[in-house]
């Protein structure tokens, strides 16, 4: 973000069902990050930083303006509405801001993607995933205005209906952004045994985050082939009546904050 105020980060989700259209569910997930980069880049984590000792008029020309991650996804959405090269496509989305200066993490989500803060090895705050009904997330979705028709059952949902949260992060605090394929096979409980593991063994910090990123990536691996461990899509999905055995093969994404 502007002048080193923060760092804005996130993850996106392209809705699979597109492909039985013949859509690629990935351009509209690229688009969405690309177009919240753009705009992230040029704002401040916080109200942006002025010299008290300039004059009046040197403060009026500090650039830039203070942008929450809500702000920065209902932006980038309009961008990916506005882009000619994404025709439709949907998209679940997590935008996570920190400010360098406060500490103070806000985020913005829609859908079944999402993020944990872990702290002292326990969880505080796990982001919930919002659904219209099982196995299918609130969505941002851009329709094709040839065929509105042929889509008139596709959710559409507004950046509007993204949750937000803001909490002031301490020194150690683990922040975990992910898509559901990552959540929907391994539990929060076990990633914060495999963070408490690889804290025990020490090191550096930056060697930590990149060893829990490959713990944990190779473990949702193991977690998807399963068919003899319980996950939590299939728990999930006994809770709406339905049978699933195992793990869910899925694509899934992961970034770590330390």
């Amino acid at each position: 973000m502007r002048n080193n105020s923060g760092i804005a980060f996130g993850v996106a989700d392209g809705v699979g069902g597109w492909e039985e259209s013949g859509v690629d569910p990935s351009l509209f997930s690229q688009a969405l990050m690309f177009h919240a980069h753009r705009y992230s880049r040029n704002a401040w984590a916080g109200e942006p930083e002025i010299d008290p000792t300039l004059d009046y008029e040197e403060r009026e020309e500090v650039e830039g303006w203070e942008m929450t991650p809500y702000e920065c996804l209902d932006l980038a959405y309009g961008g990916v509405l506005r882009e000619k090269f994404v025709q439709a496509g949907a998209s679940t989305a997590c935008l996570i801001t920190l400010n360098a200066s406060s500490g103070v993490l806000r985020s913005a989500n829609l859908g079944d993607s999402g993020f944990i803060v872990i702290r002292s090895n326990s969880i505080l705050y796990r982001q919930r995933p919002q659904t219209h009904f099982f196995n299918c997330p609130k969505q941002l979705t851009k329709l094709p205005t040839s065929e509105l028709r042929r889509f008139s059952r596709a959710c559409v949902d507004s950046p509007s209906e993204a949750e937000t949260y803001r909490v002031k992060l301490g020194d150690g605090d683990i922040v975990i952004a992910y898509t559901d394929g990552l959540a929907d096979n391994v539990f929060a409980s076990e990633v914060v045994q495999l963070c408490a593991l690889v804290a025990r063994r020490g090191g550096p910090e930056d060697e930590q985050v990149q060893m829990i990123a490959d713990r944990l990536v190779d473990y949702a691996r193991l977690c998807m082939k399963s068919t003899v461990r319980v996950s939590p899509f299939e728990r999930d999905a006994a809770r709406h009546g339905m049978y699933f055995l195992g793990g869910k093969a899925d694509e899934y994404a992961c970034l770590f904050l330390l």
